[in-house]
């Protein structure tokens, strides 16, 4: 008996888009290398396919993705190890971004950490409302992998999750744009069917020459510099003694445990 992929992919039969569903739902599709590089291999390769003009990016289960995998390596690291993971995880997530083909988010349940990153790198996000958003790593002296909320929503909204690792719902996320719209969660996947059809509706070089000179304003505006600063900052947390505490923590105690220490300070905040 094989093992299930850790990435669905299930071409549309009518209309010219592609659903790839994260799928480690026993692991609220955290995102280890392996999903990493088929998620990213997949979306080169739809890149690729002239009958392919839209994707939608969701997660199975109760989630879309609670971020990386927090238990799958040691992440007790020097600044130069920090670098050279987390500018290999903004690579990836750079695919997303710069993809000719539009990515929609269809995000379900958990949208956390870098598995929030990777949805705002999505062209588009739709959130079921009772979904749950947020940085929660700044709780354990952690950050983002890419700096992509500034470039998703109004500043004084990416302060507040940023400084207190808050979750937000679906209907809160849309409030504030960290996603486009939110909808009942037994609609999502319908509504973002909807939404991939009407993109693979229109003419291919049409979004694809819009998202480019989108893409080019934010390039243009700083994106990938403040990318490359954040790169340098978070590998500066990370390294530093607070964040080694919490990495040491994360390596030698169960999850479940670290979480809980981590989220005690705010249980009558929250």
């Amino acid at each position: 008996m094989t093992d299930a992929p850790v990435l669905l992919i299930d071409r549309d039969p009518d209309d010219a888009f592609v659903t790839l569903t994260m799928n480690r739902p026993d692991k609220l599709n955290a995102l280890d290398l392996e999903l990493l590089d088929a998620l990213d291999a997949a979306v080169r390769e739809a890149q690729k396919d002239p009958d392919i003009r839209a994707i939608i990016l969701t997660g199975a289960g109760r989630a879309f993705t609670t971020g990386f995998d927090l238990i799958s390596d040691d992440f007790e690291m020097d600044t130069e190890d920090w670098r050279a993971d987390m500018s290999a995880n903004c690579d990836r997530l750079r695919t997303i971004w710069a993809s000719d083909v539009p990515v929609i988010a269809a995000i379900n349940g958990f949208a956390l950490a870098g598995g929030l990153e990777l949805a705002m790198c999505c062209d588009l996000a739709l959130a079921a409302e009772d979904a749950k958003l947020g940085e929660p790593e700044v709780r354990h002296a952690s950050g983002p992998p890419s700096l992509m909320m500034p470039w998703t929503m109004p500043i004084r909204h990416v302060r507040w999750l940023m400084y207190t690792g808050d979750m937000v719902d679906g209907r809160e996320a849309e409030r504030i744009h960290l996603v486009n719209r939110a909808v009942p969660g037994d609609q999502l996947m319908d509504e973002a069917r909807r939404l991939a059809r009407k993109l693979s509706r229109m003419p291919g070089p049409a979004i694809k020459f819009a998202k480019a000179s989108i893409n080019h304003q934010q390039e243009t505006a700083g994106l990938t510099s403040s990318w490359l600063y954040n790169v340098e900052a978070i590998s500066s947390l990370h390294a530093s003694p607070h964040g080694r505490a919490w990495m040491r923590k994360m390596r030698d105690e169960p999850l479940k445990d670290v979480l809980a220490e981590r989220e005690a300070p705010f249980r009558d905040l929250d």
